[in-house]
């Protein structure tokens, strides 16, 4: 991999993992384009560094509600902040679970499979239609709405279903109001982001030796740039209802990886 071949990377997952169009649907395809040859371990480590920095980048955009939700934790009361916490905990468990119990499984969505991406971002276009239509409310999300955008997030682990796009898909659809569902996708992933990189370099699953450190730290870096403006982006756009560009942008793209993968 080149340093261009990892900026590009990095750029495309700082846009991507906020924007709904699947940032490891997106990265597969990509790596498929430069024909990446690399292992499936390899491969998804540069994918999990690409995916720290943009939680970095949430933590900056999204810095006072951080502050206030540890604030509020620190007065040890049942107040707003503690509830928000106990939602964000109970959207973690699905994804936990099956990263957990199917994590060797996983590796090998990040090996290549193009065919899968295309029929996954068709799903993922198809979710972003439907919450294009729905109803607009005021309502705050629930533990009952937790656990089941939690489901969402869990079956976004497969690359080209979008986790931004399926957990707000999920969201609005259950009558959440557009920010608020916003605001909880993107703070939801965050601990699940630090805890999967904590594990992986504790356990040793994730290795730099056999890496380019020097690529990965420029991706890195174009990952957390692209990730402070794609954030914004997407926060503004959910406000005007303006999924349905995105659904035909995933269509368009799946069903070229789908004809790509076919033909190779």
């Amino acid at each position: 991999m080149s340093y261009f071949e990892a900026i590009l990377l990095g750029i495309i997952q700082g846009l991507t993992e906020f924007l709904p169009v699947s940032s490891s649907g997106h990265l597969e395809l990509a790596k498929a384009i430069f024909g990446d040859d690399a292992l499936p371990l390899e491969s998804l480590t540069f994918t999990v560094v690409l995916h720290f920095a943009t939680a970095l980048s949430t933590m900056v955009i999204f810095r006072k509600e951080i502050f206030q939700i540890l604030k509020g934790l620190f007065q040890f009361k049942w107040n707003e902040e503690l509830q928000f916490s106990l939602k964000i905990i109970l959207s973690m468990i699905p994804a936990v679970i099956i990263g957990v119990l199917f994590e060797k499984e996983m590796e090998i969505f990040f090996s290549g499979q193009i065919l899968l991406v295309g029929f996954m971002l068709i799903i993922t276009a198809l979710l972003l239609l439907f919450a294009d239509k729905a109803k607009q409310t005021d309502k705050h999300v629930s533990y009952l709405n937790a656990i089941i955008i939690g489901v969402s997030q869990a079956i976004a682990i497969l690359p080209g279903i979008s986790r931004s796009g399926a957990t707000i898909s999920t969201s609005v659809l259950l009558g959440v109001d557009r920010t608020k569902a916003a605001r909880f996708s993107f703070l939801m992933v965050v601990p699940l982001i630090f805890g999967k990189v904590a594990k992986d370099i504790l356990s040793g699953e994730i290795s730099f030796e056999s890496a380019n450190i020097g690529q990965m730290s420029v991706g890195f870096i174009t990952a957390f740039i692209s990730g402070l403006f794609a954030c914004n982006w997407m926060i503004s756009l959910v406000k005007r209802s303006k999924l349905s560009y995105f659904s035909i942008y995933c269509f368009v793209i799946g069903a070229i990886a789908i004809t790509y993968a076919l033909l190779k």
